[in-house]
C-alpha cells in the first residue's frame, strides 16, 4: 500500500494535535472494524474555528486525515467549515487506497460532530 508524500508529511508531522482543555465542541468517532478512533475538539470565536486539536488512534492515515482535516477548517465560518467532506480531504492529501478511504469519512464526521456538540452546549 503506496502513500502519497502529503500523506507521510501529515502523518509524520501532524498538525494540530492535542487536545483543547476547555473547548466549546468535542467530537468522537470511531471504526469498529478497523479499530480507528479520532477526538476532535474545537474552539470557537465570532462564529469562527479560533483553534482545532485531534487526538487520533489509528493507522498512518487515520492520523493524516485527521491532521489535514484541521488544517481545511481552522481559522474559517461555522457555515464555510460545514462544507468539508471527506473527497476534499482525500483531494488534499493528494489520494489515499481505497481500502483507507473510511479514514476520510471519520474525519469529516469527527469535526462535524464536535460542531454539532458546540451547537448543543451553546443552546437555543
Amino acid at each position: 500500500m503506496a502513500y502519497t508524500r502529503e500523506v507521510m508529511d501529515h502523518f509524520l508531522n501532524p498538525r494540530n494535535s492535542g487536545e483543547i482543555e476547555d473547548a466549546d465542541g468535542i467530537g468522537e468517532v470511531g471504526n469498529p472494524r478497523c479499530g480507528d478512533v479520532m477526538k476532535i475538539y474545537i474552539k470557537v470565536e465570532s462564529g469562527r474555528i479560533s483553534d482545532i486539536k485531534f487526538k487520533t488512534f489509528g493507522c498512518a492515515a487515520a492520523i493524516a486525515t485527521s491532521s489535514v482535516a484541521t488544517e481545511m477548517v481552522k481559522g474559517k465560518s461555522l457555515e464555510e467549515a460545514l462544507k468539508l467532506n471527506n473527497r476534499d480531504v482525500v483531494s488534499a492529501l493528494g489520494g489515499l487506497p481505497d481500502i483507507k478511504l473510511h479514514c476520510s469519512l471519520l474525519a469529516e464526521q469527527a469535526f462535524k460532530s464536535a460542531v454539532f456538540d458546540y451547537y448543543k452546549r451553546r443552546g437555543p
